[in-house]
């Protein structure tokens, strides 16, 4: 289940994740399956933040359907989040 506390309604700013913070996100997300693509390549919070769709959908080597809503429901989600903070 998701450990992080939440602030203001969202999560802490996933700049500051380790990898096992990225695949802990993504199994409480419901993507057990696909979690650990994040930890077999090695994903850490500012490496979520420099994905691109392309990442996602070829660089984990996970099924298309799984990819396209890891990327555009958790990874856009995070990146515009990121950016709203104004966090670096």
């Amino acid at each position: 289940m998701w450990t992080f506390s939440v602030e203001n309604g969202q999560p802490p700013d996933p700049a500051h994740w380790a990898v096992a913070d990225v695949v802990e996100y993504f199994r409480a997300a419901g993507f057990q399956e696909q979690a650990s693509a994040f930890q077999d390549q090695e994903i850490d919070g500012k490496s979520l933040l420099l994905m691109t769709r392309n990442d996602v959908l070829t660089g984990l080597s996970i099924k298309l359907g799984p990819a396209l809503k890891i990327y555009e429901f958790h990874v856009k989600l995070l990146q515009t989040q990121h950016l709203k903070s104004g966090t670096a």
